[in-house]
């Protein structure tokens, strides 16, 4: 049984919305967020960076204070209203290929503990450690957790009918996208939205282990103090067919001491190689893999049969670290070696290609895209997928919702 829990959200008010939402920090250039940050005084950058001249010379605890004063700051200026009473919200997202629709909603500690929200991804403690610090010294968060749920009909039905309302937000967005927000917040559809979720067994975290896991730090060392609101996390819930997963392919800077005929035969092995010369080549199903390496692209198909008994060992990204770039080409760490780097699937394979043929890098992989059902059965087995594994959409705006702690 999953719960979801309606939540006092803070939210831009409407002629506001579409200048103070963002994406997420990490997605922007230096150049291109300096532009934002210099002409337009209500995006939500000033607060998550409120000192950005100044963000290499300022401690951790300093940054994050400002980051709360700065919140305040948009509050008290009008910029952030907050909802009367606790409510759902509904949310559109359409970009130029796909459109996502989904809750957004408090989901709750207890049923992360309880594993009723699964996870099929490993966390870095460091960074599950400042997060929660993050959140305790700030007040705030405004990344909620994307979680899967699985197809409903009748909710699908309600979604339907709930669009057809006039929305609380409709704007666009400077790369193309279109986002609508409707507001749930009649006692009658809350208490049937709950009602909905507590009749579904599990939810599953498609993106977001590592706020969720802060948030459940936070709540243990602070749950004596009576926060309510740290019983629970914003989170962004979608149907699972509604989801696009991507693959994360990977680029290592060298040989590790091999040459090209070496690694190529190294690599048959366990490998069928077919060259496709200049082709733009990308796997078309499991247990393929693309590889871009001396100006040519290679097609290989793994030789060994499926093995039954392994959900982890059947995983492509398992595959490509356990017979090539751990034994071959030496890379333990995944997370930590800097000879590898990652390039989300939605990018086009000419950035491999280019990142290759510039000299920086030696070699590219390309991956086919897991799918919903195998990271459900990595999840409910208490598996973990390989960092790295799925880049994974949609992508909530930074900004839109605010959750106070």
């Amino acid at each position: 049984m999953s719960k979801i829990i309606p939540f006092k959200a803070v939210r831009p008010t409407p002629d506001k919305v579409a200048l103070v939402t963002c994406r997420n920090y990490d997605d922007y250039s230096p150049a291109e967020l300096a532009s934002w940050l210099d002409f337009n005084p209500y995006s939500f950058l000033h607060v998550i960076n409120p000192a950005y001249v100044h963000s290499q010379k300022i401690t951790l605890d300093k940054r994050f204070k400002g980051v709360s004063l700065k919140y305040q700051d948009f509050k008290n200026d009008g910029i952030f209203m907050e909802e009367e009473k606790p409510v759902f919200f509904l949310y559109e997202i359409q970009t130029k290929n796909q459109s996502f629709t989904g809750i957004v909603a408090g989901t709750s500690i207890e049923d992360y503990k309880n594993n009723v929200i699964k996870k099929h991804e490993d966390t870095l403690q460091y960074r599950v450690e400042l997060f929660k610090d993050y959140l305790h010294q700030t007040g705030f968060n405004t990344e909620p957790v994307l979680i899967t749920y699985p197809d409903n009909a009748a909710v699908n039905s309600w979604i339907t009918e709930k669009k057809k309302e006039q929305p609380i937000y409709h704007f666009s967005t400077t790369n193309k996208e279109k986002h609508t927000l409707w507001k749930i917040e009649t006692d009658a559809e809350i208490t049937w939205l709950e009602n909905q979720f507590e009749k579904i067994p599990e939810l599953y975290i498609a993106d977001g282990h590592h706020r969720s896991a802060s948030a459940e730090l936070l709540y243990d060392q602070n749950k004596a103090l009576g926060n309510e609101n740290l019983n629970n996390f914003m989170s962004f819930l979608i149907a699972e067919s509604n989801v696009k997963i991507y693959e994360f392919n990977r680029i290592i800077r060298d040989l590790n001491g091999n040459s090209k005929e070496d690694f190529l035969q190294k690599l048959s092995e366990n490998f069928i190689i077919k060259s496709k010369e200049q082709e733009l080549w990308k796997p078309q199903s499991k247990f393929e893999f693309g590889m871009y390496l001396d100006g040519a692209f290679y097609a290989l198909f793994y030789k060994l049969e499926k093995n039954t008994n392994s959900l982890l060992e059947n995983l492509d990204a398992q595959i490509l670290y356990d017979k090539v770039l751990q034994p071959i080409l030496g890379i333990e760490d995944l997370r930590n070696d800097e000879r590898i780097e990652y390039i989300p699937g939605k990018q086009s394979i000419l950035t491999i290609k280019e990142l290759v043929d510039e000299g920086e890098f030696e070699v590219g992989f390309m991956l086919f895209p897991s799918d919903i059902s195998e990271i459900k059965a990595l999840a409910d087995n208490n598996l973990i997928m390989p960092p790295k594994s799925t880049y994974i959409e949609p992508k909530f705006r930074s900004g839109l919702m605010v959750y106070e702690l």
